[in-house]
């Protein structure tokens, strides 16, 4: 099976990772996103030296009668003498009235009151906080079909797509053949156990991307040779590899070629330990995601701080009440999610190389190419000698005898001769209507 279709992404991945963002999005959203709200604002604004009590999942400062009832023990019912209505956190689903319970508000909003907030109370409606809920969702449902086996998970299949890739990008960038690959790839631990089963195939191994890293000689430089650095009964092949190897070929290829061995190298690692999220998301994160969707991140980032700068002008404009902020949450925490995803994706965008070891990798690629037109300048300059010296009598000697055999034959002086007389005729002809004119 080719690489393109058993890697792909098939139903049950969709349907998974899409089962697992419902149910989380839905469950924080109607479980979870309330009593965060109502613990990040109790420890805001929360009174000093005054108690806050639960009445009926409202939390609010009591009164007298209100701090009997609790007294009393039990779930305290919401009532308007129970609470002073200085201080109310509510944040549930339930409708109040004016009448019953102090204060109104609808079902699909939650109610905040308290003094450093200004003189009316806050109305903030839940269904603007959907994208911090769909937030969560992504992040869990990314982390645990990354967790899953790749026949399920919709991450861990993209990941092991990566690694069947990038494999067959560095044999396209390096010419080494896929057994070569594996050995440049493979775990440490499995590395040395293939030098102890198998030395023979990884010094041969070793020693092509020796030979085939080999830099170009210097004036006056000598090359080292493979023998004199690799001993296998006395090198530990991964130090060799990881250090002397990996070195060669980010001098002779590139820096960006050794990032694609190490993180595949760190994706195999997650293959044997699904556990081990983050190694297997760095391939996936690095080499796929950032160079794929990075423009589109960046315009969504963009899109969302345009969003946000006309939430924040038309709020300017008294055109949104402060006592109902919500849009302005809500293009808040959808720039934040943009600039999350942002900052994600540039953490995981590989640096650019310097422009000095990209010039120095110029000169290397160019150096054969200067050394044969050396040897061309070389081989012109000894033409030009050979004409100049000696010989140049042996080759005046050939002109002369070449001239003499053509003119020794009657045919081809007759037609020297008739050519010449013909061109003489041509012209005075020519002279003789130009001046008649």
């Amino acid at each position: 099976m080719s690489g393109s279709k058993q890697f792909k992404t098939k139903f049950q991945h969709i349907v998974i990772f899409l089962g697992i963002f419902g149910s989380v999005a839905y469950l924080f959203q109607t479980q979870f996103l309330n009593s965060a709200l109502l613990g990040f604002i109790e420890s805001q604004f929360k009174p000093e030296g005054q108690v806050m009590m639960m009445f009926d999942g409202v939390s609010a400062t009591p009164t007298r009668i209100g701090e009997q009832q609790h007294a009393a023990g039990g779930t305290v019912d919401l009532k308007k003498d129970y609470i002073n209505k200085e201080f109310v956190f509510d944040f549930t689903g339930a409708v109040r009235t004016d009448e019953e319970h102090g204060y109104q508000k609808h079902s699909g909003e939650w109610y905040v009151k308290a003094p450093a907030l200004g003189e009316h109370a806050i109305m903030l409606e839940k269904n603007y906080f959907f994208i911090l809920s769909m937030i969560v969702a992504s992040l869990v449902a990314f982390l645990i079909t990354t967790i899953l086996p790749d026949k399920l998970g919709y991450v861990a299949i993209k990941i092991e797509r990566e690694i069947y890739n990038t494999k067959a990008k560095v044999r396209l960038q390096t010419g080494f053949s896929a057994e070569i690959v594996d050995i440049l790839t493979a775990r440490d631990n499995d590395l040395e156990k293939l030098a102890e089963s198998r030395p023979d195939t990884i010094r041969e191994a070793f020693k092509t991307i020796w030979n085939r890293t080999m830099p170009e000689k210097s004036t006056g430089g000598q090359q080292t040779k493979f023998e004199e650095m690799y001993e296998p009964s006395k090198d530990d092949a991964v130090t060799f590899r990881n250090q002397i190897l990996y070195g060669r070929m980010k001098e002779y290829y590139s820096e960006f070629v050794v990032n694609e061995l190490e993180d595949v190298k760190n994706a195999l690692a997650w293959r044997r330990n699904h556990f081990k999220i983050f190694k297997g998301l760095r391939l996936y994160m690095a080499h796929h995601f950032s160079h794929k969707y990075s423009n589109s991140v960046t315009g969504f980032a963009y899109g969302g701080a345009a969003f946000l700068i006309i939430a924040v002008g038309i709020r300017g404009l008294k055109f949104i009440p402060a006592s109902r902020p919500s849009l302005i949450f809500f293009a808040i925490l959808m720039e934040f999610a943009m600039l999350s995803l942002l900052a994600i994706t540039l953490f995981y965008t590989e640096g650019e190389e310097r422009m000095d070891k990209m010039l120095k990798k110029m000169e290397d690629a160019s150096r054969s190419q200067l050394d044969s037109l050396n040897k061309v300048a070389t081989d012109m300059h000894q033409l030009r000698v050979t004409f100049e010296g000696g010989t140049s009598e042996m080759m005046k000697r050939k002109v002369e005898e070449a001239v003499a055999e053509y003119l020794q034959s009657q045919n081809n002086v007759e037609s020297a001769v008739a050519t010449a007389i013909r061109d003489k005729i041509i012209v005075s002809l020519r002279e003789t209507f130009a001046a008649s004119k």
